[in-house]
């Protein structure tokens, strides 16, 4: 069985719904016989790919917070994270164009090391707050993942998977996915968000059926 996720590396809703999948699948009797793939999303494609921005700023002027506001909810996004074993670290992070995070992504595919880059790219910019933007950066997360380093450069300074990730887009788009994470289980259901994960259980068994 298939499961299809879409996702943006800079959605901490994302690594979260990750987990909770994660934790679904460990307890699947069929678990062994499920394949992943990851699917590339941008909360935010018009983002400059020439410089980051404040995290914190960009959302409060997106959803009209208040400082305060804005470090309640990071607190609560932080403590969530944290019920799933995940470290955040959101203070002071900053965000950009995903672009290249994703055609990372992509690379990783091709050489069978896709979930370990992604995790890798999450758990540096969530708890590390390392750049998830910039050429050089990325290609050291790749060479952390398991890849080569500068096949990984090369790739990104070439654009290689800029039209895979745009397909990864589009294909969100004809399917009707306006948000991340989205997983589509077994071709068959579709679960939209960061579940419990007695619901991608439930969603994993009834697609095993």
């Amino acid at each position: 069985m298939r499961i299809d996720i879409w996702s943006d590396i800079v959605c901490p809703w994302c690594y979260v719904g990750k987990r909770r999948f994660e934790t679904a699948l460990a307890a699947f009797d069929q678990r062994d016989g499920v394949e992943i793939v990851h699917h590339s999303f941008q909360l935010n494609p018009t983002a400059s790919r020439e410089q980051t921005s404040s995290r914190r700023d960009m959302l409060m002027k997106k959803y009209g917070l208040t400082a305060s506001q804005m470090e309640a909810t990071d607190a609560r996004m932080t403590q969530i994270a944290a019920d799933e074993g995940l470290d955040y670290r959101l203070e002071g992070t900053v965000t950009g164009n995903t672009l290249d995070a994703h055609q990372l992504v992509h690379f990783a595919l091709e050489h069978g090391r896709q979930d370990a880059m992604i995790e890798r790219l999450y758990r540096a910019y969530f708890s590390e707050q390392r750049s998830v933007f910039d050429a050089a950066s990325l290609a050291d997360l790749a060479e952390e993942a398991g890849l080569d380093r500068d096949a990984a450069l090369a790739a990104l300074r070439e654009r290689r998977y800029e039209d895979a990730v745009q397909h990864d887009i589009d294909i969100a788009r004809q399917i009707g996915i306006t948000g991340v994470p989205f997983f589509v289980i077994g071709g068959k259901y579709g679960v939209s968000g960061a579940q419990p994960s007695t619901v991608f259980l439930e969603a994993l068994a009834k697609a095993a059926e």
